[in-house]
C-alpha cells in the first residue's frame, strides 16, 4: 500500500524509556522536527528531567511498562495535555548481566521478559485505540539480536525475537485501520545499558571479539534516533541501522546457520562461555 510522507510537525508521540539512550535521543529528535512528545519512564525524576528541557511540546510521565494501568494513565495524561496521540514508540528495555542460561537467575530471566516483551505489549495495548483513531504509527524497538546468536545473553535475544514477531503481526492486523507498524533493529548502541552490560565486563568483551568485527561496531544514540524519525516520516516497515545488517536480516536463514556452525566448533568461544557458566 502506497503511503505519502508523514509530517511529524504537530503529531503527538508517546515514547517509553525516554530518559536516556535511544529514548532520550529520539524524543529530542522528534521535538526538533516539531512533534509533541510524552516521555514515559520508570525514573521518578522524569517530570523534572523533562521540565528542564523548557519545551511546551514535551511532558514527562512516570510509568512502569510492566504495569498496563500505568501506561493507560500515561495515555490519558498525554491526551489531556495535547488533545490526541498519533504515534507510540515502545522503546523501554533492559539487558541483564551476561551469563549462560543455566547460570542466569530465574528472576533475571523473568524481569527481562517482563520489561522487553510484556512491557512492549502493554505499550501497544494502552495506545492502540488512540493510534487507530488518528491513523498513526507504532514503532517496536527490536534488535539485531532478533536474528543473530544470543549466546551469553539468551533472555535478551529471546525478547527481541519475540517483539519482532509482535511487530510483524501487528502490521497486518492494523493495516485495515490505516495504521503502520515499524520494527526497528539496531546493533550495539553506545548507551549506558551497553556500557554497563558490555564495557564493564571483560568476559563479554572477550566473547564479542570472537564475532566478525563488523558485527560489533557501535552506533550512536543520535544516529539511532535519526533512523527512527526518518522511518516515521516515510512510514517505513523496517528500520535497520547500521545498514550493513540488512543483508544479514534478509539471508538470516543461511548466514545465521553458518555462523552458528562456526561458533559451536570454536574452542575459544566455548572456553569463554565456560567462564560465564562458572561465575
Amino acid at each position: 500500500m502506497a503511503r505519502s510522507a508523514y509530517e511529524l510537525a504537530d503529531k503527538v508521540v508517546l515514547i517509553t524509556g525516554g530518559n536516556g539512550g535511544i529514548g532520550s535521543a529520539t524524543a529530542l529528535e522528534l521535538l526538533n522536527r516539531g512533534a509533541k512528545v510524552a516521555i514515559v519512564d520508570i525514573d521518578p525524576r522524569t517530570p523534572e528531567l523533562v521540565a528542564a528541557l523548557k519545551s511546551p511540546l514535551a511532558i514527562g510521565i512516570v510509568g512502569d511498562v510492566r504495569d498496563r494501568a500505568a501506561l493507560e494513565s500515561a495515555v490519558v495524561q498525554t491526551v489531556e495535555r495535547f488533545g490526541r496521540l498519533d504515534v507510540a514508540i515502545a522503546n523501554a528495555g533492559l539487558l541483564a548481566r551476561a551469563a549462560t542460561l543455566r547460570a542466569t537467575p530465574a528472576e533475571a530471566v523473568e524481569r527481562t521478559l517482563a520489561v522487553n516483551v510484556t512491557g512492549v505489549v502493554n505499550t501497544v495495548a494502552a495506545t492502540v485505540d488512540q493510534v487507530i483513531a488518528n491513523q498513526g504509527q507504532i514503532v517496536i524497538v527490536s534488535s539485531v539480536f532478533a536474528f543473530i546468536n544470543g549466546m551469553g545473553s539468551i533472555p535478551y535475544a529471546m525478547s527481541k525475537a519475540a517483539v519482532e514477531q509482535l511487530g510483524r503481526g501487528l502490521r497486518v492486523e492494523l493495516a485495515d485501520h490505516g495504521v503502520t507498524v515499524t520494527t526497528a533493529y539496531f546493533s550495539m548502541v553506545d548507551t549506558d545499558m551497553i556500557k554497563g552490560g558490555v564495557d564493564e565486563d571483560p568476559v563479554v568483551i572477550e566473547l564479542l571479539a570472537t564475532l566478525p568485527r563488523p558485527m560489533t561496531a557501535r552506533v550512536t544514540p543520535q544516529s539511532a534516533a535519526t533512523a527512527i524519525a526518518d522511518g516515521l516520516e516515510h512510514r517505513t516497515v523496517r528500520v535497520i541501522h547500521p545498514s550493513r545488517w540488512k543483508p544479514f536480516s534478509a539471508f538470516r536463514g543461511l548466514i545465521g546457520f553458518a555462523l552458528d556452525e562456526r561458533l559451536v566448533k570454536d574452542r575459544r568461544t566455548l572456553d569463554i562461555l565456560a567462564q560465564l557458566d562458572a561465575r
